[in-house]
């Protein structure tokens, strides 16, 4: 299952670091597979993957209920014919069509990418260059006439890019607020966007390795409920903050603390394999 491997002062760590990094544009993906690269720390398990990513979505989904619940309502209303198609319809297919390519497929090359990409090369590169890619965005000439309005075929450019974030170290909200910046879509636009379009992701890839799960033969009683309790929690917790802090924060300050950061994370990595 993963848990019996870990100690909770790692469970506690490594959920404190997914609930740190799945919103912020730096990748969560990279992120924790360093504690395995570096430290040695026993695989975590795809038990408490699927915690983690259940702590994420419910942190997502309480901070964003009410557009959420109004946009599905309304997309469910057009779908049945209650009501004509309208706005908010329209956004949320926007937000279904966006999570198709990164869908399909990180359905089929997800395990190829992921064990090619395990490395710490692999994770230094993405990160400044895509960190780099951030900067570009966020200072592109499109700022000056940037527009809350999402079209479809920004809702592609995006879709495809957020298929970049199967490779560890891309960061899906990174690259999906930097393929909407380079778009013309506003920095408050681009963030809620590539919050909306977490939703969608994050359960399907915790409902396919829920899958994945179903033969592992544990019974419920055997579940380690204390921790992934706590994991569920703290994850869920410090990424309702994440998202807080961003929303609140970077319309107003963009997002060159996050290129920085990403920067020297890469750097400190090359450094670590000279």
């Amino acid at each position: 299952m993963g848990f019996e491997n870990l100690s909770e002062l790692q469970i506690l760590f490594l959920a404190f670091i997914q609930g740190a990094t799945e919103f912020l544009p730096i990748s969560s993906s990279g992120h924790l597979l360093l504690p395995s690269l570096l430290l040695g720390w026993a695989d975590q398990g795809l038990l408490f993957d699927v915690v983690l990513h259940l702590g994420s979505l419910v942190a997502v989904v309480s901070y964003f209920w009410k557009e959420l619940s109004s946009l599905f309502l309304e997309w469910f209303r057009s779908v049945f014919r209650i009501d004509k198609s309208n706005e908010q319809s329209d956004f949320f297919w926007k937000i279904i069509v966006a999570t198709l390519p990164a869908g399909v497929l990180g359905f089929i090359f997800s395990d190829t990418i992921g064990n090619a990409a395990r490395s710490l090369v692999v994770l230094s590169v993405t990160s400044i260059f895509f960190g780099l890619l951030l900067f570009a965005a966020d200072k592109s000439r499109t700022a000056a006439s940037r527009t809350t309005k999402v079209f479809w075929w920004q809702v592609c450019i995006i879709g495809f890019a957020q298929a970049l974030a199967l490779v560890p170290g891309v960061s899906r909200s990174g690259v999906t607020i930097t393929a909407a910046l380079f778009c013309g879509i506003t920095r408050d636009e681009a963030l809620r966007f590539s919050f909306f379009l977490s939703v969608p992701i994050i359960i399907a890839s915790g409902g396919f390795k829920f899958w994945e799960l179903r033969g592992a033969g544990h019974t419920f009683i055997e579940l380690p409920w204390i921790q992934m309790g706590l994991a569920f929690f703290v994850s869920g917790l410090v990424a309702f903050w994440c998202i807080h802090l961003c929303m609140r924060v970077v319309p107003l300050i963009g997002f060159l603390p996050f290129v920085f950061y990403r920067v020297l994370f890469g750097l400190s990595l090359l450094f670590l394999l000279i």
